[in-house]
Order: structure tokens, then C-alpha cells, then sequence
């Protein structure tokens, strides 16, 4: 976003003008459940804001993506030879073949990366194909951000635009049950467990989707019944539409394989979207299954050119020779001897679990690190550049305008349609704000007045 525009928005925040707002939004926050504890979902004063021109580049390049990740998939569901590269687990392989019913195994899905605005660089560093979260928060926070009094002053200069990406999530979970064969306005289940620190996001769901037509509940796998043809709360509300928040891992980890769930997909008679198969992506290797010359014969050459420009560098550690931009490496002591510009990530962990930064790492740890990666299922990626933004917070009753790191979370929806942009701001290297770091701000779409 250009300065001006950033300029007009923070010279509206004197001390006096930000402490209204801090008031004004805390009590937003607080009516829309947008608290993990005592602390607020965003703890600055500013929206992201993105010109058209900008979210235009953002969309259409993530599109085009979209169609190579769709590729991939159908690679891993119809060739073990694909699949081998994301080491799945056996009760993957199980999982992944199960009939879901319906056109696309992500109903929602979540892309997450820095998007440097001033040069148009953008680089993705995830796919949160599972269980995306942060899309009712996402609406909520945006809908604080309007009752600001500074926000309706500044909109006096500026018109702008967010996205209702609740709407998007109904809509895309109700097409799956219609094409699943649902007929009625399904019962949902939004099911996690009991204890997560996104119970308050669920809430935010289940009020949308009541509004809707539909009858909710919040549901713990370990409440489930499977009985008489139906899947069942254990105080018999009748489930027709699971809206999956729980991660397959933990599934069945707790619960093992032959849980309610898993047998009522299996039999047909529950439809849960996000499909079991949408974690095929959202393995870290799917990076590398992309990047990695020796699938590039299944990509278009425009599919290719959008990999190479927005996907970073990524390999599964393995001892192999390989390909780093056009160079001919022995991958692991180029990993060993180049730390400072890769990265380390566990392939099945979320959250910033487990990942190492060559650049913060000390020698003895990126070795050890290597050294687990060998017999653990880890990819190494290249370090990407990190877009950075100012932004201002209240701190000791005096505005504060100081950098954040900025990243730039477009959610999809069936797996090819951009719509709605998570945003996170952080002063530490991992972005994360459900583990108590960084803040979530919504992003609007600005256009000047004439």
C-alpha cells in the first residue's frame, strides 16, 4: 500500500484519539469472543489495506497455483509414485482412498505467505489444506474495524471493501453436501476437541451458519456415536454435514482408526468436508512434490512459471543429488553448508512446530537438526524475503508506530477460488497467533474518493 495512504490513517491517532480506540475495539473484540484469555485477537490500530491492482496480482497468480496443487493431488490419488514423496502414514493411504462424494477434498483451504507490496514479490511458504483456521476471526475483526470512530474518519478519504468469508465457507460446505447428495439444509457438527484455544472461532461459525438455516452443534470426536445408519451427538442430535477442525493426525492417534467418524465417512452416511484426502497437500513435501524437477512434466508452462516465481526452493531431506536453480547439489551438504538461507520443517507438524532458521540456529543445532531430518520426515525450503509494514498499537498511553512482520493468507475456497485474506503481524520469526504471538488484522480492498 502506498505511504499515503498509511500517512492519512496514522495521522489520525493522537494519543487522545487512540486510546478511544483501543477502548472501541477491546470492546469489539470482547462482544465478537475475539480473545485467547486475556489478550485481544489484534493488538494494533490499523487494517491491512490492499489497491485493487494488488489484490488483482494477488488473486490471479494464487489461482494459477491452485491449478498445480489440484495436479499434484490428482498425481498422489492415482500414482504411488507421487504419494512416496510426501511419506504418508499407513493409515493415510487408508484414509485418502475413502469415497468423499463431492467434487474437491478442500471445501476451504488456506495459502500462507509474504507479500511484499512495494516490488509485487510474492513468495508462499505453506498450504493449510486440513483445517484452515482464522476465517471467522477474520470477519469479525474486520466487523470491529468498522465501528471505529478513526475508521469511519478515514473512510471520509477512502471507500473500501472486505470480504464476508464466512459466506464463502457456508456456501462452499453446502455445495459439497448437495453434490454429496444431501437434499435438506444439513444438521452440522463442527468438530475439535473440547479443549482447543479456537473454541471462540467455532462459536463465531456456528452463529453464521445458524443464521443460515442449519442446526449446529460443537461437537468432540470423542462424543460421537455411530449407530442405526446415522452419526450421532451423545445426546442424539443427527449429524448430516461434519465440519472438520480436528486434525486427522490427532484423530486417530486418540482415537484410532476404527472411531464413529472414519466408519460413518466410510459407509457413506456422513458427509465431512474437509475430506481425510485434503492433508495430502497440506503435507510440507507437497512444497517440494511442486518444486522439484522431477515432477515438472506434469505442470502446464504457466503453471511452471507461477511455481518458480511463488513457490520457494523446497526438497524432502533424503541423501540424493538434486537441482538448485539449474545448479546440479549433493542435497545433504549443501544443506549442511548453506544454513543461513534454508529452513527446516517437520512434514506433519503445524504451527511453527519443530521448524529451524538456519539464520538463527547455532552450527551444532542445524547439524543435529539435519541429522533427525535424516530418519524423520522433514523438508528443507528456502529462505524467503519477509514483507515488513508499520503499524501503530497504544502502549503506556502514548501511540506507538513501530514494524511488523507482515504475512498475507488468502483463503480459497473448492480449491480454486481466491476470496478473503488472512493477515498477521509478528516482531519474531514464526508467525503464529493462536500460540500467543503476534496479532491478526483484517485486510481491505482501498480505493481513493474522487
Amino acid at each position: 500500500m502506498s505511504s499515503e495512504v498509511v500517512e492519512r490513517y496514522h495521522s489520525l491517532l493522537t494519543d487522545t484519539t487512540a486510546a478511544h480506540a483501543v477502548e472501541q475495539m477491546n470492546a469489539g473484540l470482547k462482544k465478537r469472543k475475539c480473545f485467547f484469555g486475556e489478550r485481544p485477537l489484534c493488538t494494533v490500530l490499523r487494517p491491512n489495506f490492499y489497491t485493487p491492482e494488488q489484490w488483482a496480482f494477488l488473486k490471479f497468480e494464487t489461482e494459477i497455483l491452485l491449478s498445480a496443487f489440484q495436479k499434484a493431488h490428482d498425481a498422489c490419488m492415482t500414482n504411488p509414485e507421487f504419494r512416496v514423496q510426501l511419506d504418508l502414514e499407513p493409515y493415510e493411504e487408508m484414509l485418502f482412498n475413502l469415497d468423499i462424494g463431492f467434487e474437491a477434498p478442500w471445501t476451504t483451504s488456506r495459502l500462507d505467505s509474504f507479500f511484499i507490496l512495494e516490488n509485487m514479490s510474492l513468495k508462499f511458504v505453506e498450504y493449510n489444506a486440513e483445517t484452515p483456521a482464522g476465517i471467522a476471526y477474520d470477519d469479525a475483526v474486520a466487523d470491529t474495524f468498522l465501528e471505529l470512530d478513526v475508521f469511519k474518519q478515514f473512510n471520509e478519504y477512502y471507500h473500501t471493501r472486505t470480504f464476508p468469508v464466512r459466506q464463502g465457507l457456508y456456501t462452499s460446505l453446502a455445495e459439497a453436501y448437495r453434490q454429496w447428495g444431501g437434499t435438506n439444509q444439513p444438521n452440522i457438527a463442527i468438530v475439535d476437541w473440547s479443549d482447543v484455544p479456537t473454541l471462540n472461532e467455532h462459536e463465531l461459525c456456528k452463529q453464521h451458519f445458524e443464521a443460515e438455516g442449519s442446526a449446529v452443534v460443537l461437537a468432540d470426536p470423542r462424543s460421537l456415536e455411530y449407530h442405526s445408519g446415522r452419526l450421532f451427538t451423545q445426546d442424539g442430535f443427527p449429524i448430516d454435514l461434519i465440519y472438520k477442525r480436528v486434525l486427522s493426525s490427532e484423530l486417530i492417534e486418540r482415537l484410532g482408526v476404527e472411531n464413529p467418524i472414519v466408519n460413518a465417512v466410510r459407509d457413506r452416511k456422513v458427509c465431512m468436508s474437509n475430506a481425510f484426502s485434503a492433508k495430502l497437500m497440506a503435507k510440507k513435501a507437497s512444497f517440494s512434490l511442486l518444486s522439484d524437477e522431477r515432477n515438472h512434466s506434469i505442470f502446464t508452462a504457466e503453471e511452471l512459471r507461477v511455481i518458480e516465481a511463488h513457490i520457494p526452493w523446497t526438497r524432502k531431506v533424503s541423501e540424493r543429488t538434486t537441482h538448485f536453480h539449474g545448479r546440479s547439489i549433493d542435497l545433504v551438504p549443501f544443506i549442511a553448508e548453506n544454513k543461513d538461507q534454508l529452513v527446516l520443517k517437520p512434514n506433519d507438524e503445524y504451527g511453527g512446530k519443530g521448524v529451524i532458521l538456519g539464520w538463527d540456529a547455532t552450527q551444532e543445532i542445524w547439524d543435529e537438526t539435519i541429522k533427525s531430518a535424516l530418519t524423520n520426515s522433514y523438508v528443507v525450503q528456502e529462505r524467503v524475503e519477509i514483507a515488513y509494514d508499520d503499524y501503530p498499537s497504544f502502549i503506556d498511553g502514548r501511540v506507538d508506530i513501530s514494524q511488523r512482520m507482515v504475512d498475507a493468507d488468502p483463503f480459497i475456497f473448492f480449491g480454486r477460488t481466491t476470496s478473503g485474506c488472512l493477515t498477521r503481524l509478528s516482531s519474531s520469526s514464526l508467525l503464529n497467533v493462536t500460540a500467543g504471538g503476534g496479532s491478526i488484522v483484517p485486510s481491505f480492498i482501498i480505493y481513493k474518493r474522487t
